[in-house]
C-alpha cells in the first residue's frame, strides 16, 4: 500500500521560517506630553505588581483614586519640557538604537524594539519578529543592572506573549551586565570625553541610579549591589584622581523608605557644605528619558544653583553613540553565538 502525501490547500499562505531576530526593551513612555496621555501610562506602569509590590486591594484605590487624578497633570509638565520633535526622547533614543544596531548586525538578524510599558508593545513585536520568519529571538531589556521591577517585569510580558502563542519562537534573555569589562569600557570613555569637553573642572561627579525602595534589597534584589559595583568599576576606570565619584539614587517616589542616598539630597547638601561645581551622570540609564533630562538636568540644576552651587553639568547616557552601540553590538553578539 502506497501514502500519498497530504497536499497543502491552494490558498495556504506562505510561511516564513529560519530567522533570527533581537527586540530591545526599554522601560516605557507615554504617547504623549497630556495629562490624558501621561494617565494611561501611569495607570500600566502602578498596576504592575513587579513595580508596586503592595496587595491590589490595598493599592489600587490608592493609585485610581488619588495618584492618576492628580500626579498626571505634574508629570505632563515635566513631559512636556523634554519632548522632541521626534516623540518622547526615550522612544525615539530606543528606536536610533535597533536602527544601528541593525547596521552593525547586518542582514542574518532582524533588530525590533518595544516599550515595557506604552507602545510598541512587546507582544506585538514579538509576533511581528515571528511574522518575518525570526524562530529564534534574543530578548534585551536595556537594564544593566537586574531589578525585578525592570528586568523581570520584560521577560513577564514576554512570557505572556508565549503561553498565548500556539507557534512560540525559541527566546533568550540578555542578561544584566553591570560589571561587563564592555560596558565599563563604554562608559568610561563616554563619560571621560563628555567630561574633557566641559568649560570648567568639576570637583564632584554623581553617578546616580534609579532608586528602588529599600525592600526589594531586603527582598534578595540584587540591583543595589550591582549598581555598587558598577560605581566602583567606573570610578576605577576613569581614573582620575583628583575628582571625587558619590553614589546615589533617584526617582523616590511615596512614603517608604528608598534606596540611599537620595541624589536631590546630596546635591542641596554638597552645595550647602561649599562645593561649586558638580557634574552627574546616570550609568543605568541607557538612554536619556524623562528622569534624566528633566529630574537630573533641569530640576537638578536649580536646586544645586539655589543651594548655592555655580557650574553643573548633567552629562548624556550612552545612547546611540559610538561608545554605546560597540558595546551593545558586542553583548547583543555574545548572546547570539550558536545562532548566527
Amino acid at each position: 500500500m502506497t501514502y500519498q502525501p497530504q497536499q497543502l490547500p491552494a490558498d495556504h499562505p506562505p510561511v516564513r521560517t529560519g530567522g533570527v531576530g533581537v527586540l530591545l526593551v526599554n522601560l516605557g513612555t507615554p504617547e504623549a506630553p497630556t495629562p490624558a496621555a501621561v494617565k494611561r501610562y501611569l495607570a500600566e506602569f502602578l498596576s504592575d505588581r513587579r513595580v508596586v509590590e503592595i496587595p491590589a486591594i490595598a493599592w489600587q484605590p490608592i493609585l485610581r483614586g488619588i495618584i492618576l487624578n492628580t500626579r498626571p497633570k505634574k508629570s505632563a509638565h515635566a513631559y512636556r519640557q523634554v519632548w522632541t520633535e521626534q516623540g518622547s526622547p526615550l522612544a525615539a533614543i530606543t528606536a536610533q538604537q535597533a536602527e544601528a544596531l541593525q547596521a552593525r548586525l547586518g542582514d542574518a538578524v532582524r533588530v525590533g524594539w518595544a516599550m515595557r510599558y506604552g507602545q510598541p508593545a512587546i507582544g506585538a513585536e514579538l509576533q511581528r519578529l515571528q511574522d518575518a520568519g525570526c524562530e529564534r529571538i534574543l530578548l534585551a531589556p536595556l537594564y544593566p543592572q537586574y531589578c525585578a521591577a525592570t528586568t523581570a517585569t520584560v521577560v513577564d510580558k514576554a512570557a505572556e506573549k508565549l503561553g498565548a502563542m500556539r507557534w512560540q519562537p525559541a527566546l533568550r534573555t540578555l542578561p544584566a551586565y553591570h560589571d561587563d569589562p564592555a560596558y565599563i569600557a563604554a562608559l568610561a570613555a563616554d563619560l571621560g570625553a563628555q567630561l574633557d569637553a566641559l568649560d570648567f573642572v568639576p570637583e564632584l561627579l554623581l553617578l546616580s541610579f534609579h532608586g528602588m525602595p529599600a525592600r526589594t534589597l531586603e527582598l534578595g534584589d540584587p540591583y543595589h549591589c550591582q549598581c555598587l559595583k558598577t560605581a566602583r568599576l567606573v570610578e576605577t576606570a576613569l581614573a582620575r584622581p583628583g575628582l571625587r565619584c558619590v553614589t546615589t539614587f533617584q526617582s523616590r517616589f511615596g512614603r517608604a523608605k528608598w534606596l540611599e542616598p537620595a541624589t536631590d539630597a546630596v546635591i542641596e547638601a554638597e552645595a550647602k557644605a561649599g562645593t561649586k561645581r558638580i557634574a552627574i551622570a546616570a550609568p543605568g540609564f541607557s538612554a536619556d528619558c524623562l528622569e534624566t533630562l528633566e529630574e537630573l538636568a533641569i530640576r537638578g540644576r536649580e536646586q544645586f544653583e539655589e543651594a548655592g552651587g555655580e557650574q553643573f553639568a548633567a552629562l548624556s547616557c550612552l545612547n546611540a553613540g559610538e561608545p554605546g552601540m560597540a558595546m551593545l553590538e558586542s553583548l547583543v553578539r555574545r548572546e547570539l553565538a550558536g545562532w548566527i
